[in-house]
């Protein structure tokens, strides 16, 4: 460990580190460096907490280790392609880009790689709330995660028996989940009473309690334990000799480092040749509906499994979002998809305020079997990948954090990172 002492008369001049993207899992490898003792700079052209988890469901999904992949998946293909409504859309001109990406994405519906893919996956998501504690102790806000769990409700009884398999698959792997009844639920969620009465209580999730300010109450943290943010985009990595020496910024700021953290979500695409990686990562669009004053009192996030989509109380209001759509790379967000949740929110809570509304989309950074990229450039062997965390980036990125901490300062990791590789696409 590299440790640094202030005042002392002939200080050893600290490693430095930079690391590319001030999402969530870039902030958190950031945090972790920075308790390394190295001298950590983030670069990010975004404001603090404005990137793709401010627009996501804010769920610590600890035990959502099932990749999206499940049997039967190619048979709903034409469906998302006729139903634009759907939970999941795919834009047809998307179509033929995505094609190579779908092939992967299929191959990882066979239930032997289900169940390789959920250990994989459980491995890290046991650690998550160990990981987050030493960083959310040193923010000011004590109750930036909240203490309720998470509830899953269906219309049918019939749709938790469909996933039977699954849930056992989870419950194996030490995930706790509870059958709840209409009374429960009402008791529970008083706004739902009498309009379910089938659901799953995950009593190990927990949500945050306003994903922007979560991302912006980290960040500041890192700032005043001394780190630096740099808001700018990163245009390439320095390098000579087989490893990276800094980060050129599109402003013409030249960063010096010994070590490079690539955390860029979907951006990080723009480094892989760089990189030596050729990883199938794209962007699937989640959409999200910001409610400030909703006139419903909604007191867990809740998951509507039949609509596709949660409903999820923050402190700037009630955030209702995760209907999906494989849109295409530099496609154009299509808000409609949006007021698709609003309609379908609406049904369930007559009573629900809509007049006035953000709309907003995040796109999450998919890898065909849904695992992230956690792994060292075998090109630059100085330069750390973090990226590929689908919707999983919110619940990873403490633990992505410390593992990136554990291989920038040569000690083995807890976990085995082998099923994270780079390279295991090739």
């Amino acid at each position: 460990m590299h440790q640094h002492f202030p005042g002392a008369t002939a200080a050893v001049p600290r490693e430095t580190a930079v690391v590319i993207g001030g999402g969530i899992v870039g902030v958190c490898c950031a945090l972790y460096l920075l308790r390394e003792g190295y001298a950590v700079t983030l670069v990010d052209p975004e404001v603090p907490g404005n990137s793709t988890a401010k627009w996501s469901c804010g769920q610590m999904a600890v035990s959502e280790v099932i990749p999206l992949s499940k049997p039967g998946i190619l048979k709903k293909v034409p469906g998302w392609l006729m139903d634009q409504k759907g939970p999941l859309a795919l834009r047809p001109r998307a179509l033929p880009g995505i094609l190579p990406w779908f092939a992967r994405f299929v191959a990882s519906a066979r239930h032997s790689k289900i169940v390789d893919i959920a250990q994989a996956l459980a491995t890290l998501t046991h650690d998550v709330y160990d990981d987050y504690a030493p960083l959310l102790e040193e923010c000011g806000d004590k109750a930036l995660l909240g203490e309720r769990p998470v509830i899953e409700l269906f219309d049918h009884a019939s749709a938790i028996e469909r996933d039977k398999e699954h849930l056992e698959l989870r419950e194996s792997l030490g995930f706790a989940c509870q059958r709840i009844s209409a009374k429960e639920i009402a008791d529970l969620e008083p706004a739902l009473s009498g309009r379910f009465a089938h659901g799953l209580l995950f009593p190990d999730w927990r949500f945050v309690n306003d994903t922007e300010g979560f991302i912006a109450a980290l960040t500041d943290s890192f700032v005043s334990s001394g780190g630096v943010r740099v808001q700018s985009g990163a245009a390439g990595i320095n390098e000579s000799g087989g490893l990276a020496t800094g980060v050129s910024l599109r402003n013409g700021q030249q960063i010096p480092a010994n070590h490079v953290v690539v955390a860029a979500g979907i951006g990080s695409r723009h480094f892989f040749d760089q990189l030596g990686v050729k990883v199938p990562l794209e962007g699937i669009a989640g959409y999200q509906a910001l409610i400030p004053n909703p006139n419903v009192d909604i007191r867990h996030s809740l998951i509507y499994a039949d609509g596709g989509f949660c409903f999820t109380p923050m402190t700037r209001g009630l955030q209702i979002g995760g209907t999906t759509e494989f849109a295409g790379r530099n496609a154009e967000p299509n808000f409609q998809r949006a007021e698709i949740i609003l309609e379908k929110a609406r049904r369930i809570l007559p009573e629900l305020r809509t007049d006035d509304v953000e709309f907003g989309v995040g796109y999450r950074p998919f890898l065909p079997d849904t695992k992230p990229v956690i792994d060292r450039s075998r090109r630059l062997t100085n330069v750390l990948m973090a990226f590929g965390h689908g919707q999983l980036g919110l619940t990873l990125g403490a633990t992505t954090g410390r593992l990136i901490g554990d291989m920038v300062a040569g000690r083995a990791t807890k976990q085995n990172l082998t099923p994270f590789s780079a390279y295991r696409f090739a």
